[in-house]
């Protein structure tokens, strides 16, 4: 049991580890301290879902229907364009400053709103949930599965709780202008790369079809 719940844990933490649109975002979150702990807890949350699905079926479903995929991957190619154009401006921006208090005020509702895009409107996320972690757990049988679920749950809670945490513990260095500057650029070249990179996968759809 314990061999198949590790199993899980660093497959899972393989997935997580790599730079990508999730992590971009909590990074940002955690250096200007907002919301940072919610932002961890909306992609642990979102993991929990995504990869206990994936286990227990879900890979199946998604491998069947190509229009979803389609429409996840491009809908996913607009946001990350546009918010790593947002990011981009922020970062070339004379006023970054006034920039950056201005983000302090944004809403929860937005920082959610934005979380649940990054994470629900990524495709890459579905491949790693499903694709890789479900068809490998749900190869088990039924008393070993639960056990291989719950370690690449517990590789996703503390991943992301501790990127938030530690974003946070440097803020003071993080939070300054050219940090900042740095951060945006980071963020969307981050972006901007993901979504060429789903692109391409759409354009492979497209043409498969």
């Amino acid at each position: 049991m314990f061999t198949t719940f590790f199993q899980g844990f660093i497959l899972s933490a393989a997935m997580i580890l790599p730079i990508g649109a999730q992590n971009a975002f909590v990074l940002q979150q955690g250096s200007k301290k907002q919301f940072h702990l919610m932002s961890a807890f909306l992609c642990a949350l979102s993991d929990v879902v995504l990869i206990t699905v994936g286990v227990f079926g879900g890979s199946a479903l998604l491998s069947q229907s190509e229009t979803l995929m389609f429409i996840i991957t491009w809908g996913g190619v607009a946001f990350l364009l546009w918010y790593g154009w947002s990011a981009f401006k922020t970062a070339f921006s004379k006023e970054i400053e006034l920039t950056q208090t201005a983000n302090q005020v944004k809403s929860r509702w937005r920082v959610i709103v934005t979380l649940v895009a990054v994470t629900w409107l990524n495709p890459h996320v579905y491949l790693d949930t499903f694709v890789v972690i479900g068809s490998i757990g749900g190869q088990l049988n039924s008393e070993l599965r639960p056990w291989f679920t719950f370690g690449a749950i517990m590789a996703s809670i503390g991943w992301f709780f501790a990127l938030a945490l530690l974003a946070a513990w440097f803020s003071p260095v993080l939070s300054k202008t050219r940090s900042q500057r740095i951060i945006n650029l980071f963020v969307g070249c981050v972006m901007w790369f993901i979504a060429v990179q789903l692109a391409a996968q759409g354009w492979k759809i497209i043409f498969q079809s």
